[in-house]
């Protein structure tokens, strides 16, 4: 059994599947390419805080640690203004949400970290640096949630 072929329609890069459904990738573009322009802006800030505050081998991954709670924060305010303030045009979230603050958070070396921890013998240190970052990353979004918050109901005022 084959999968069903698109075809072509009449506009420029519009594609059809049989039954006139059109493809999964129908409007996607936009969003990948705000995700991808805005991963490659967080991922270079990531990498430019790697450079400012260097981790020393074997030594506890602060720079990791405060980009993921710092990258949390923002997530927090971000998040409030894009849903109690400003109707955010749709591509804004994707960007700035997914992309830039997605590319410059980085759970993956997090993970790493914490096994690079655990090989050169240190599990303890391994397990609490797991621990704060996931507590600090969640106290993190919920203060900066709070504090926006608390900021805007001021401004009301």
């Amino acid at each position: 059994m084959t999968a069903p072929r698109s075809e072509k329609v009449d506009g420029p890069g519009e594609f059809r599947l049989p039954a006139g459904r059109p493809s999964s990738w129908h409007g996607q573009g936009p969003i990948v390419a705000v995700v991808a322009a805005g991963g490659a802006l967080g991922a270079s800030a990531r990498y430019g805080a790697s450079l400012i505050w260097p981790t020393p081998t074997a030594a506890f991954p602060w720079t990791t640690f405060w980009v993921n709670v710092i990258g949390c924060a923002v997530i927090g305010v971000f998040m409030v203004v894009i849903s109690d303030v400003w109707a955010a045009h749709r591509l804004v979230r994707p960007f700035f949400g997914t992309g830039v603050l997605g590319g410059f958070t980085t759970f993956s070396t997090y993970a790493v970290d914490i096994q690079k921890l655990v090989d050169e013998g240190r599990p303890r240190t391994g397990f609490a640096y797991l621990a704060a970052t996931l507590v600090a990353a969640l106290m993190a979004v919920w203060l900066a949630v709070t504090a926006a918050r608390r900021v805007l109901a001021w401004r009301r005022r």
